[in-house]
């Protein structure tokens, strides 16, 4: 059994079926990719994943405890932290104000209220949080504003803020999407520190095969919502549903 349980799961918008009968089991430390074509399903199910949508029929659980219906705050509480498509950083705040907010926040939303009461420990996490700044290399632009960041340090630093408060599982939405080759070759680098570093669980939506390929213990094809295949990667390369679904017949993986 996996730490996270997809089983079943469809979902509907009005006449158009998103998903439809979606089975998956993503293994613990491992390094899970979805992909597909375009309107594929993708990013519907990893909103299942997260509580931000709820299926019509079906049920997924992480580490046993259902994820339906749940607020951000709790499915993070869970151990789930989630990386979106576009960086989600305060523009006018340096990297490393950025980097407090979620060295203060609390699991249950009341954040305010948690900051007032551990400045005490305002040393602790400050030292907490340059500690994970060097992890990913971004100590020494601690003093740079969000704003004059490149796309590449901007995830870099989203990462960062998703570990520091150490999860079980980190999704992944696109996390290469705009970005210039070196900065994406460097965001490899640093998802597969990570993987080889840490007891974390990664799942990871990409259209960068070379992102995929890198990274992946195991890639799941979603083909028009529903799983068309699920395999290693050496295998999914020369598969030949695969090359016709998502690439078509005459191209290579």
């Amino acid at each position: 059994m996996g730490i996270l349980e997809v089983k079943g799961v469809g979902k509907r918008f009005g006449g158009l079926q998103a998903l439809g009968d979606v089975n998956l089991s993503i293994e613990e430390n491992t390094v899970h990719a979805i992909i597909g074509p375009n309107g594929a399903g993708k990013s519907t199910l990893l909103n299942c994943l997260v509580g931000k949508l709820i299926p019509d029929e079906g049920s997924v659980t992480f580490a046993g405890t259902s994820v339906l219906g749940r607020k951000p705050h709790e499915i993070n509480q869970l151990g789930i932290s989630r990386v979106f498509q576009t960086p989600e950083i305060f523009a006018d705040l340096t990297v490393m104000e950025n980097m407090m907010i979620p060295c203060f926040a609390k699991r249950d939303g009341a954040f305010r209220m948690h900051a007032i009461e551990n400045m005490e420990h305002e040393a602790e996490l400050i030292a907490k949080a340059e500690k994970m700044l060097s992890d990913v290399g971004m100590l020494e632009k601690k003093d740079m504003i969000g704003s004059a960041m490149s796309r590449g340090d901007k995830r870099r630093l989203e990462i960062a803020m998703c570990l520091v408060q150490e999860p079980k599982l980190l999704l992944l939405d696109e996390p290469t999407a705009g970005m210039a080759r070196a900065d994406t070759n460097n965001t490899i680098a640093l998802l597969k520190e990570i993987k080889e570093t840490r007891d974390i669980t990664i799942a990871i939506i990409e259209h960068d095969m070379h992102v995929v390929f890198s990274l992946a213990d195991r890639i799941t094809v979603l083909a028009q919502g529903t799983p068309l295949v699920e395999d290693t990667p050496d295998n999914i390369k020369g598969n030949p549903k695969v090359k016709e679904a998502y690439l078509g017949e005459t191209q290579q993986v």
